[in-house]
């Protein structure tokens, strides 16, 4: 059986047969090499994330990994175009012009050259990792998912997934609740009638923060021999209405200090309620003028 290849001889545009298989093979090889450096990168990055001496933080490492791809990929489309025929200059260009490039998209995008800074500052400084929870500047709150070039990616208590760029994640306060000591003081603020008993008030209150099973004791050696409560009830203002108090109430993580307040709220009024105890609300005296 004779396999006729005279097909090879013949032209496309000025461009002949044999000469789009071989484009077309090399660029499928580029291809595929892109693809196993992306692969030989991410299993370097999660090895050495793994290493049980000198571990590469993980969030350093997924910032890493994310410029290492960028770089892979700008490497392989110069490669491409470097076998075009007629585009061998453009290709070879590309990598040297890096440069150009770089101030070119300064220019053009400060705000994306200051994200790309700042997610750095943010991979460097280590203000945060991923799965921190933290809060930007009371505004989102939420924990840490991700830290791309651009932004930073936190899920919040919804499962909303919030993306804040990285320029102001470090123009702004971070509470990382995270770092060090996870536990979390929760402020629990009622307002009671100045008509009330108000240590009748202040003891309803610490015996509600005594009762949920989140609480945690906080009090040093010290203060445990020297009495003092593991619920502090403190009065905080003198209002127009009402007379502010505060019970601090620990609890292990912040989640749990969430949780805690809800419950003390809902709790405390129904307490309030059976003991005939008054939160009371703003009262105004309209006087009408008639004729």
């Amino acid at each position: 059986m004779t396999i006729n290849l005279d097909f090879l001889g013949g032209e496309i545009l000025g461009v002949s047969f044999s000469m789009l298989i071989a484009i077309a093979v090399k660029i499928i090889v580029v291809y595929l090499l892109i693809r196993i450096a992306k692969a030989l990168v991410r299993l370097f990055i999660s090895k050495a994330t793994k290493r049980e001496k000198h571990a590469l933080d993980k969030t350093t490492g997924n910032y890493l990994q994310q410029i290492l791809v960028i770089a892979i990929y700008v490497i392989g489309v110069s490669a491409i175009i470097g076998n075009i025929p007629g585009l061998e200059k453009i290709g070879s260009s590309i990598l040297a012009s890096a440069g150009i490039l770089t101030a070119a998209v300064a220019l053009a995008s400060q705000e994306a050259l200051s994200n790309f800074i700042g997610g750095a500052f943010i991979v460097i400084g280590k203000p945060f990792k991923l799965g921190d929870f933290i809060d930007v500047d009371g505004v989102a709150a939420g924990t840490v998912m991700e830290i791309t070039l651009r932004h930073t990616v936190i899920r919040n208590a919804e499962n909303r997934m919030i993306l804040i760029p990285n320029s102001k994640i470090n123009s702004s306060t971070i509470t990382n609740s995270t770092i060090g000591d996870p536990a979390t003081c929760a402020f629990i603020e009622v307002g009671v009638s100045y008509n009330d008993d108000l240590t009748k008030a202040m003891e309803v209150m610490r015996d509600e923060v005594m009762r949920h099973p989140h609480l945690i004791d906080r009090r040093s050696e010290a203060e445990k021999e020297a009495g003092e409560p593991q619920v502090k009830v403190k009065v905080m203002a003198l209002g127009d209405s009402s007379i502010t108090l505060r019970a601090w109430a620990w609890a292990a993580t912040s989640g749990n200090a969430s949780t805690m307040r809800f419950d003390l709220y809902k709790n405390i009024k129904e307490r309030f309620d059976r003991e005939g105890i008054e939160i009371p609300y703003p009262y105004y005296n309209q006087i009408v003028k008639q004729g």
